[in-house]
C-alpha cells in the first residue's frame, strides 16, 4: 500500500471519542394490526482502525441496522428510525438528505451483499468508481478516471485499465466484489460497512477478499463494521463482536472473550453449531431448535426464550437489560451466569 498513500486515510492520534457511536437505534414499522420490531434499541461503538463484526442468523436485523444508520431506507421507512448515530460526533439522524448525501461515500461507505445487483449494469466499472470522486473530491473527468484505475489496481484487479472500460457482467463474482470495495474506498471514508461481502464467493476468493479488507484497513484510521453469519470470518477478522438476535444485540465484547467464554445461550448455540471434525468419530452437527421470530412475532420478554433451555417464567415476562460484566463484555440475559 505504500506506493499509493494518498488513497488511504491517515492514522489518527490516540484517544478521543469513538469514530462511530450508535445509541438506541430503533426501527419499528407499523403494519396494522401489527408493529414490526425490525431493529430494537441497538447500541454499539466502533473505534478508528477497529473491526466490529455484527453476527447472527438471517432475520436478526443486521442488514436493516446498517441500512438505517447509512440512511438508505426508502420512504416511508426512511422516516421511521429513531435514536442517535454519531459519526465523529455528528448525529447522522438529524441531517437533512442533502447533507447526508454529502457524507455518504465521502465519510462513510457500504459494500453491499450482492455486487451484481448493486453495480449499475449499464455503466462501465471505471465510471462507477469515478462518480463519487467527481462528486465529493471535485476531480475532473480525466483525473477521476485515472484514480478509478488506480483504485482497481489497489484492490488487486489485474489489467485495471481494461476492467475500468468493461461492464459488471464481464467480471467474475470475486472481481465484482473487489470493484465494489474500490467504489466504497474511492473517497477514503473513515467508516466502511461491509454486508456479507464474501457470502456468494468460493472459499479461496473469500479469503482473498478478507485479506484485502484487512490490508486496506491496516495502518489507516478506517473503522470496519463487518456484517456476517460466518463465525469463522469473525474469528479471523474481528477485534470485537456484537451478537444480534431478533433485532437486538444480546451479547458483545472482545472477540477472544466471546469465543472463549460466551455468556448468552444464543451465542453458545451459535458456537456449538460450528462443525468440528474429530479423528475418532463422525462429526456431530449441533443446531439451535426453532427459528428467529419474525418482526411481528417478537414477545415482550426475551425473544430467545422459546428456543432456550435455561428459560423460565421471568424470561418470558420481561426483556433482560444489557448488563456490563467486565472488560468490555456485555450481555442481555437473566441467566447468563448459568449453563
Amino acid at each position: 500500500m505504500s506506493d499509493a498513500p494518498d488513497l488511504l486515510v491517515e492514522a489518527p492520534a490516540a484517544g478521543g471519542r469513538p469514530l462511530l457511536e450508535v445509541r438506541g437505534l430503533t426501527l419499528h414499522i407499523p403494519v396494522p394490526p401489527h408493529v414490526l420490531r425490525a431493529v430494537d434499541d441497538v447500541s454499539f461503538t466502533l473505534g478508528r482502525g477497529e473491526t466490529l463484526c455484527l453476527v447472527g442468523e438471517s432475520g436478526s436485523g443486521k442488514t436493516l441496522t446498517a441500512m438505517a444508520l447509512m440512511r438508505l431506507l426508502e420512504p416511508p421507512l426512511s422516516r421511521l428510525p429513531r435514536g442517535e448515530v454519531l459519526l465523529d460526533g455528528v448525529d447522522l439522524m438529524r441531517l437533512d438528505e442533502g447533507a447526508m448525501a454529502d457524507r455518504r461515500g465521502r465519510q462513510l461507505s457500504m459494500v453491499f451483499q450482492e455486487p451484481m445487483t448493486s453495480l449499475n449494469p449499464v455503466m462501465t466499472v471505471g465510471r462507477q468508481i469515478a462518480e463519487p470522486l467527481a462528486r465529493h473530491l471535485r476531480l475532473g473527468r480525466r483525473e477521476a478516471a485515472s484514480r478509478a484505475e488506480e483504485m482497481l489496481r489497489l484492490v488487486g484487479i489485474p489489467e485495471p485499465g481494461r476492467v475500468a472500460r468493461g461492464y459488471p457482467h464481464e467480471l467474475s463474482g470475486g472481481m465484482r466484489q473487489r470493484a465494489m470495495i474500490a467504489i466504497a474506498l474511492a473517497c477514503r471514508p473513515a467508516l466502511l460497512i461491509a454486508d456479507e461481502p464474501t457470502t456468494a464467493l468460493d472459499v479461496t476468493v473469500q479469503a482473498q477478499i478478507l485479506e484485502l479488507l484487512a490490508s486496506l484497513q491496516e495502518g489507516t484510521a478506517a473503522g470496519l463494521l463487518l456484517i456476517t453469519h460466518d463465525l469463522a470470518v469473525v474469528a479471523e477478522t474481528a477485534d470485537r463482536v456484537a451478537v444480534m438476535y431478533a433485532g437486538r444485540i444480546v451479547e458483545s465484547g472482545p472477540v477472544a472473550d466471546i469465543f472463549e467464554a460466551p455468556r448468552h445461550p444464543y451465542t453458545r448455540g451459535l458456537l456449538a453449531s460450528i462443525p468440528r471434525i474429530e479423528r475418532r468419530r463422525a462429526p456431530v452437527l449441533h443446531e439451535i431448535a426453532g427459528m428467529v421470530p419474525g418482526p411481528a412475532e417478537r414477545p415482550d420478554g426475551c425473544a430467545f426464550a422459546p428456543r432456550c433451555a435455561l428459560a423460565n417464567a421471568h424470561c418470558i415476562a420481561r426483556q433482560p437489560p444489557v448488563e456490563e460484566i467486565g472488560g468490555g463484555h456485555a450481555v442481555a440475559c437473566w441467566n447468563h451466569a448459568h449453563g
